[in-house]
């Protein structure tokens, strides 16, 4: 393709998730993990990192924050660079830099805006805050050339995920679509059986795979998760 592009990974810190919401005996320590695409057109920024919270938010998650500004820098950017933000989704760790974004167009679903502004879902400050700037859309968008946001709800019914065409293959930014790749990988491979005619009983999977599948992705990265998803064929 003529319009060369890179993904590269922003580390913007870390949260506790209590043993309450692991679905096990012990905490565990998830990342924040931000990507920017980098074309001739410009920068889109996926996910903007962890807000700050209410005292109670912030005491039940126990975040430790990199900056994105900094993240930026060590990726030799500004945030006056970035020309588009997509959010994965609304919640206080993914959208938590957006108001130090003021004026750029942020793209997400209706969905998921609506529900954001609803109340009881997010940090509204994240919202609605001075120069923000909502391109909405419904379903699936082609950004740039080359460049897809695809629906992939789930976690909250408005999230989605971005598929980046690049020279070498192409890379889907799952956000928390899956909290891991091996949940990504389980239900690939429950799709794969199913296609395959296995008798039932199966496990279920989500049915936007068939979609993102389609992109033959070679690649699949995560918001909470640093492990990298890729098909077992050579």
């Amino acid at each position: 393709m003529g319009n060369d592009t890179a993904v590269r990974r922003l580390d913007l810190g870390y949260f506790v998730r209590p043993a309450s919401e692991t679905g096990g005996p012990q905490p565990r320590v998830e990342p924040v993990l931000a990507y920017l695409v980098r074309r001739d057109e410009g920068l889109i920024l996926f996910d903007t990192g962890i807000g700050a919270a209410d005292p109670e938010t912030e005491a039940h998650y126990r975040p430790r924050r990199n900056g994105l500004d900094g993240a930026l820098a060590d990726a030799g950017v500004t945030l006056a660079d970035v020309s588009l933000v997509v959010n994965c989704h609304l919640h206080f760790d993914h959208c938590g830099g957006n108001p130090s974004l003021a004026g750029t167009p942020i793209l997400v679903q209706v969905t998921e805006l609506a529900t954001a502004r609803g109340g009881d879902y997010t940090i509204n400050e994240f919202v609605d805050f001075p120069g923000v700037v909502y391109d909405e859309i419904t379903g699936e968008a082609e950004v740039w050339p080359g460049i897809w946001i695809i629906p992939t709800p789930g976690h909250t019914a408005g999230h989605q995920s971005l598929v980046v065409r690049q020279s070498d293959g192409t890379v889907i930014l799952a956000g928390q679509a899956h909290d891991f790749a091996s949940e990504f990988s389980s239900d690939h491979l429950a799709r794969q059986a199913t296609l395959h005619g296995l008798a039932q009983p199966l496990p279920t999977y989500r049915p936007w795979l068939d979609r993102l599948t389609a992109f033959d992705p070679r690649r699949i990265l995560f918001a909470h998760d640093p492990s990298v998803w890729e098909p077992t064929r050579n």
